[in-house]
């Protein structure tokens, strides 16, 4: 019998193959890579993931009687006719729904003030100058910028599935276009368009969503972010568990296979080529003539490909001047009553304490000293959820903590890790709860189930050193680095994934279509989005 009904455990499985491509953790990245080889080039592709669940940052978790999605909150670009749809669908055989979140898709609390992101760009202009009457120009001329700096971002995608010097010499205009606006951070392009300090408080009300302050980001990464939910935010019908659970078949229509519990201990590598993977339980060698890592390039790069093949190809330059992104916590909230008993909106809540995010952002390991939040309502978004779970809903509280708050922790084991850091985590979690009732109030009474995790939860289950959730950080810097495409110096081995693209599971999702796209010599990106726009009309 499957795992959970997608994947088999490693120890169970009989050995099949061979296989085409072996994908390394079967996160967005690894299970887009993974099934657009399969639909479009009939690849046998084995998908390895250390964790007991399929899907990195889709899957979810269940507590008695409650359900929650661990990294889906919320996707944008998913009408009928948008890219991200059009490449779902690609995944899936259009086997996954969407829920549109409705006319408001964020809340943006400053202080005592709050402000709102409607649907759609002329709506969110419109109310943008209403709220700032006197700054039209300079929110017309954003507004302009954002659009630039993501048809750029668009072509510069595109070079880096060419082979590298290919790469090197299409488009260079688009390139040199880009870089004008990804070089520079958000907060500088802004303040050429405006002082106002609460409008551009407002304007970036969304940078959790890459994880980097405006003094700090590309302006690359915030412009694709902000268009990104211009039409609106969706989720998906059934929950994050979906996605998987409508890839997964795609990926065994070729042949293909997906195990758990199926840690790789390093990659093996023959006369200076990636051959397979050497699997942590029992040694085994599991070959295939490409391996493709969803580990991240730090993981990949850095811990799994032999140290002595890394140095002799220099892959340790590709995470010269990159840092890890920022860690979190998030706060798994149950409650008696369903989102409509409640009065839970669909819209997202961003709250800070004022319009200097770059202050907020200097987060401190005091849980007194939190007052930033971003909450979540997927009862509230998910129309399947009431069926899965009668009389509940469910919210999600997150915030930014620093990894070296949890490090002395580190090598202690998932939920043994002793009264000291309970404690941690409790104040932790009495903070979030403090917040949320204060900007949501009705909450107060209903509270069932309060479960925090933390940076090392995201250690334990994704492997990342720090804790990261977005990868390595979305600076100026990144969009420069050579590195971040799906060819590696080392013959036989790609990265998909969000290193490649970007932030998120559309970065992730972006990304495994990026890798598939390099290794079939199509470009399935733009055959989604013709394919998407033929099945809109």
């Amino acid at each position: 019998m499957s795992h959970h009904g997608i994947a088999e455990p490693y120890r169970r499985r009989q050995r099949s193959g061979p296989y085409d491509a072996i994908v390394v953790g079967s996160g967005i990245g690894g299970l887009a890579a993974a099934a657009l080889l399969a639909k479009h080039g009939r690849r046998r592709v084995l998908v390895l993931e250390r964790h007991y669940a399929i899907g990195g940052y889709t899957h979810v978790f269940r507590r008695p009687g409650y359900e929650w999605d661990v990294g889906v909150h919320y996707i944008g670009d998913t009408a009928p006719g948008g890219l991200m749809r059009a490449l779902f669908d690609d995944l899936t055989d259009g086997q996954l729904e969407w829920e549109d979140m409705g006319a408001i898709v964020e809340r943006i609390r400053i202080g005592d003030e709050t402000y709102v992101y409607p649907k759609g760009e002329a709506a969110l202009r419109a109310e943008l100058v209403r709220r700032f009457p006197s700054e039209s120009g300079a929110i017309d001329r954003y507004f302009a910028l954002v659009h630039r700096a993501v048809a750029a971002l668009q072509d510069f995608f595109a070079t880096k599935t060419f082979p590298r010097l290919i790469g090197a010499v299409v488009k260079p205009m688009a390139r040199r276009r880009f870089f004008r606006l990804a070089d520079r951070t958000t907060r500088e392009v802004l303040r050429e368009l405006t002082t106002n300090e609460k409008l551009i408080g407002v304007l970036t009300g969304q940078f959790g969503a890459y994880g980097l302050p405006p003094s700090r980001s590309s302006f690359a990464i915030h412009a694709l972010v902000t268009q990104h939910y211009f039409g609106g935010g969706f989720f998906p019908v059934g929950g994050a568990g979906r996605i998987a659970a409508a890839i997964a078949p795609v990926i065994r229509a070729a042949g293909g296979e997906l195990l758990v519990n199926a840690e790789v201990e390093e990659i093996v590598v023959e006369r200076d080529r990636a051959v397979g993977v050497r699997m942590a339980e029992d040694g085994a060698e599991l070959r295939a003539p490409l391996v493709i890592s969803d580990a991240g390039v730090a993981n990949t790069l850095g811990r799994l490909v032999p140290r002595a093949v890394a140095e002799r190809h220099r892959l340790g330059r590709a995470l010269d001047g990159m840092r890890p992104s920022v860690a979190h916590a998030c706060l798994y909230v149950g409650l008696k009553g369903t989102a409509a008993e409640l009065g839970l909106e669909r819209a997202n809540l961003w709250i800070y304490p004022d319009e200097h995010h770059d202050r907020t952002a200097e987060i401190a390991a005091d849980p007194a000293a939190i007052r930033f939040a971003y909450v979540s309502f997927p009862s509230a978004k998910d129309p399947d959820f009431e069926r899965r779970c009668p009389g509940k809903s469910t919210i999600d509280v997150m915030t930014f903590l620093p990894y070296d708050a949890f490090a002395r922790w580190q090598d202690t084991r998932w939920r043994k890790r002793g009264a000291e850091y309970d404690a941690f985590k409790q104040a932790i979690a009495e903070r979030l709860l403090d917040l949320l009732s204060t900007h949501v109030p009705q909450v107060r009474g209903a509270v069932e189930v309060a479960e925090l995790s933390t940076p090392l939860s995201s250690r334990n289950f994704t492997a990342h050193a720090h804790g990261e959730i977005y990868g390595l950080e979305h600076t100026p810097a990144r969009f420069r680095n050579p590195f971040l495409r799906p060819a590696t110096p080392l013959r036989g081995l790609l990265l998909t994934g969000a290193d490649i693209a970007t932030a998120g599971v559309a970065g992730a999702l972006l990304g495994g279509a990026m890798c598939a796209s390099a290794i079939l010599r199509k470009n399935l990106v733009e055959a989604a989005r013709s394919g998407g726009t033929r099945a809109a009309a």
